[in-house]
């Protein structure tokens, strides 16, 4: 399997009007059961689709991974953004894309869910932000 992982250029500090800020965050989720549903060619599909959702909810990947049982994100984002409603954008835009696109993968998850319903998230200070790429980067084995 190839390793893909995405990085972009991170920022220091971004300026808004009247503050500056520099926020970045890992987030992971898993699908329901842990079931491998990201294997084969649904693996590049899903990356650019997040890549596609990150953008219209105006969040800017640093870096990402996907397992085929789960997706590691390392993202930087506005302080205006709702960081739950987003993650409710990318696991729900994600399962109904999907869905519709591989029909198949419903019948693989009892229920017809895609993901389990939690997930985690943290800040990064600027001391660890070099540390969690790092990790994203070593999820996967050569």
């Amino acid at each position: 399997m190839d390793k893909i992982v995405y990085f972009s250029i991170s920022k220091d500090v971004t300026h808004g009007r009247g503050y500056l800020y520099s926020l970045q965050y890992p987030i992971v989720w898993v699908t329901k059961y842990r079931k491998s549903i990201f294997v084969g060619d649904i693996e590049a599909e899903v990356k650019d689709y997040l890549l596609k959702t990150l953008k219209s909810i105006d969040m800017t990947p640093i870096a990402m991974e996907r397992m085929p049982d789960h997706i590691h994100l390392l993202v930087d984002c506005k302080p205006q953004l709702r960081l739950s409603d987003a993650i409710k954008i990318l696991k729900g835009n994600t399962a109904r894309w999907l869905f519709l696109k591989h029909s198949e993968r419903k019948k693989q998850l009892w229920g017809g869910h895609l993901w389990n319903p939690s997930y985690f998230v943290a800040t990064v200070s600027d001391r660890t932000l070099e540390q969690v790429k790092h990790s994203i980067d070593d999820q996967k084995q050569e």
